[in-house]
C-alpha cells in the first residue's frame, strides 16, 4: 500500500498565505523539496495531486480543493479502507502549539479542527497519522497565547503570516518533510520520539 499525504487548506488564491493553509503550504513544500510530479487536477477527488517517491515507494500527494470543512471528499477518493488509513499522514494548522512548534499523533480526536473531523468521518477511522503545525502566538516563555472566542479564532484562521512568520515556517516545513520521511520509513513511535 501507497502512502497518501493530505495537506488540508482552503483553496482560492485569497487564501494561499492565511494561517488555515499551513498544512497544504507544508505538503506543496515537501513535493518541491521531493521532485514531485507535476500537481494536476484530479475532478473526482476535487483535488490537486501529485506522487512523490516516500521511503522508497510512490505516495500520492493530496491537496483538497474543496473548504476545509469537506476535506473528507478527497481523503476517501484515496483512502479506501480503515487498514488504508495506517498508510496516510494528514498535515494542518494547530492553534494549540505555538508559532515553529510540530507535534505528531496518532488515533486522536480531532480538537474541533473542521478539516480533521471531515477526514476522520471521511476514512471511517481516527487510526492515521496527523503532523500538527503551530500557528499561534507565544509569550516570552513559549506559552501558547491563543485567540479566545469564534469570531477572533476565525478572524486569526484567516488572517496572512507575516514574512517573518513565512521564514519561520521555511524551517518548519523542514521539520514536516523529515517528519513525514521519518513516519513512512521508521514508523510513527519513532517520529514521535524525533520531533514531539
Amino acid at each position: 500500500m501507497a502512502w497518501v499525504i493530505i495537506g488540508l487548506g482552503n483553496p482560492g488564491e485569497e487564501y494561499k498565505t492565511t494561517r488555515h493553509n499551513t498544512g497544504r503550504m507544508a505538503v506543496e513544500f515537501f513535493a518541491k523539496k521531493n521532485d514531485a510530479s507535476e500537481w494536476r487536477d484530479d475532478k473526482k477527488a476535487i483535488a490537486t495531486v501529485a506522487e512523490a517517491p516516500v521511503a522508497g515507494k510512490n505516495a500520492s500527494l493530496v491537496l483538497p480543493n474543496t473548504y476545509m470543512n469537506k476535506s473528507g471528499t478527497s481523503a476517501a477518493r484515496y483512502v479506501k479502507s480503515v487498514k488504508a488509513a495506517e498508510q496516510l499522514i494528514v498535515a494542518y494548522d494547530d492553534l494549540d502549539l505555538p508559532l515553529g512548534r510540530i507535534k505528531i499523533s496518532f488515533d486522536r480526536g480531532s480538537g474541533g479542527h473542521k478539516g480533521i473531523e471531515s477526514v476522520t468521518r471521511a476514512v471511517k477511522t481516527k487510526k492515521f497519522a496527523r503532523i500538527r503545525i503551530g500557528i499561534s502566538p507565544s509569550t516570552a516563555s513559549g506559552k501558547t497565547k491563543k485567540p479566545q472566542g469564534e469570531a477572533d479564532v476565525e478572524k486569526f484562521i484567516l488572517g496572512k503570516f507575516t514574512p517573518s512568520q513565512m521564514d519561520e515556517l521555511k524551517k518548519v516545513f523542514k521539520a514536516v518533510a523529515e517528519a513525514i520521511e521519518c513516519i513512512a520509513s521508521e514508523g510513527r513511535e519513532v517520529a514521535m520520539t524525533r520531533f514531539n
